[in-house]
C-alpha cells in the first residue's frame, strides 16, 4: 500500500468491496450433482481463459447446482485462484456458475466498486496475493480471512469506470484479435485434414519429422525472464515471457517438453527454456504444414511408441514420428504456401496482441495506485 492516498480516493479492504464466497467441491457421495447444465470453474480451467470464462472442463447437473444454491456466483463476478501453484489468477464469469474450493469469489456491490474495475484490481494484487499466500506453507494458500482483509486504495466509482474502460479497451481488442486467429488456426486444421490426410494417396511416401528440421533444445531456465525484456521467451507454460536476449531466429515451431505439451510458433527473434524444442524447417515453405501437422497429431507425438501416458518428451520421439507425403512435392507447392499465408495473417494478429499485452500490463499498476489518472 502506498503512502500516498491520491485525492478523492479512499482506503478499504477487499471485504468492503463486494461479498467472498470460496467454492466447494460436490460430494463423491452424489455422483447425480455432475451434468451440463452450470459451470464449475477450478484453477485447471483459468488455462482456456482470457479475462472472462465461459465454459469449464466439467459442469454441475440442476440437482448439483441447487444443492450449491448458496454459493451459485451471479454474472460478472470475480474469481480468484487462492492456493497452489496457479494462486492469484483472476477471471470474470460471463454466465452464473460454481467454483471449487481453490477459488475466492467476489460479488461486487456495485453501489461501491465497478465490476471491470474489481478484475482489473485484482490482477493487479497478483504479487501481493502470491506474498500473503507463501507464508509459513509449502503449498501457498490464502485464506477466506485473509482475503478478505487485503488493503486498497478505492477511487470514487466515475473514476473506476474510467480506468475499467481504458484498460477494457485494449483487453476487448485482444479478444478480437485472439478470436480471429482462432477461426484461421480452424481453418489451417480443415484444409490440412482435406488436403494430406482424406485425399491422401496409397502412393505418397512414409517421412519423418526428422527429415524437416533439427530437434534442438533453448538453453535458458525460467528465472531468465525479464519483465522489461524485448524478445518472446517460450517455456513449456502456455503463456509467453520476455527476455533481455536472444538465441533463435524463426520462423519456428515451439514444442513444450513437458507440462501439456503445448505448441507455439514465433517468427523473428526469440529465445527458448532448456525443455521446450525449438523446430526451425530446413526449407521454410513446408512451415505452416509441420504446426498444423504437429498440433494435429499431437497426442499421436506426445503418448510414446506404446501409446501410454509420459511425463516428458525425447527428441526420437519427435524425430521419428512418421506421416506421408507425395514423392513429388510439386503437387503440394499452392497448398503449403496457403497454410503459410494463414500463419502470416496469425503472427500479425499475435504481434499486435503481444504489443497491447504490454500496454495494458504497463498502464495496469500505474492506473490501479494513481500514479497516471484518467481524465474525466
Amino acid at each position: 500500500m502506498t503512502d500516498r492516498i491520491p485525492e478523492g480516493w479512499r482506503e478499504c479492504k477487499l471485504g468492503d468491496v463486494g461479498k467472498i464466497i470460496t467454492g466447494t467441491t460436490p460430494s463423491k457421495d452424489n455422483p447425480e450433482d455432475w451434468g451440463s447444465d452450470t459451470l464449475f470453474i477450478t484453477p485447471s480451467d483459468y488455462k482456456n481463459y482470457r479475462k472472462k470464462a465461459y465454459s469449464s472442463i466439467r459442469k454441475l447437473s440442476q440437482i448439483g447446482a441447487e444443492r450449491q444454491r448458496n454459493r451459485l456466483l451471479p454474472s460478472s463476478s470475480v474469481l480468484v485462484t487462492c492456493i497452489g501453484s496457479d494462486m492469484g489468477k483472476s477471471v470474470v464469469n460471463a454466465v452464473p456458475c460454481v467454483t471449487n474450493q481453490q477459488i475466492n469469489a467476489i460479488i461486487p456491490n456495485k453501489s461501491t466498486v465497478e465490476e471491470d474495475y474489481l478484475y482489473y484490481l485484482t490482477v493487479d494484487l497478483y504479487e501481493t496475493l502470491h506474498s500473503l499466500g507463501g507464508k509459513g506453507t509449502a503449498v501457498p494458500i490464502l485464506n477466506k480471512t485473509d482475503f478478505e482483509n487485503i488493503n486498497l486504495l478505492l477511487p470514487p466509482l466515475p473514476e473506476q469506470h474510467a480506468i475499467a474502460s481504458v484498460l477494457g479497451s485494449l483487453d476487448d481488442k485482444i479478444d478480437l484479435l485472439d478470436r480471429e486467429n482462432q477461426t484461421l488456426e480452424q481453418m489451417a486444421e480443415a484444409l490440412f485434414r482435406q488436403w494430406f490426410i482424406e485425399e491422401a494417396d496409397e502412393q505418397w511416401e512414409e517421412v519423418t519429422l526428422g527429415d524437416f528440421f533439427p530437434v534442438i533444445t533453448g538453453e535458458k531456465d525460467a528465472n531468465f525472464a525479464t519483465d522489461d525484456g524485448s524478445y518472446p521467451f517460450f517455456t513449456c507454460s502456455k503463456r509467453t515471457l520476455w527476455a533481455p536476449t536472444y538465441s533463435f531466429d524463426g520462423p519456428a515451431i515451439l514444442l513444450a517438453g513437458n507440462g501439456d505439451f503445448n505448441i507455439k510458433h514465433c517468427v523473428g527473434k526469440f529465445e527458448a527454456y532448456q525443455r521446450t524444442y525449438v523446430l526451425i524447417p530446413y526449407d521454410p515453405v513446408y512451415f505452416g504444414f509441420l504446426l498444423t501437422l504437429m498440433k494435429y497429431y499431437l497426442s499421436e507425438i506426445t503418448s510414446g511408441h506404446q501409446g501410454s501416458v509420459i511425463d516428458f518428451i525425447t527428441k526420437p520421439m519427435i524425430k521419428s514420428f512418421t506421416f506421408l507425403l507425395p514423392k513429388h512435392r510439386d503437387s503440394i507447392q499452392d497448398n503449403l504456401v496457403y497454410l503459410n499465408e494463414l500463419y502470416k495473417k496469425i503472427d500479425i494478429n499475435s504481434s499486435q496482441i503481444l504489443t497491447l499485452e504490454k500496454l495494458r500490463d504497463t498502464l495496469l499498476p500505474k492506473l490501479m495506485s494513481g500514479e497516471v489518472r484518467v481524465k474525466l
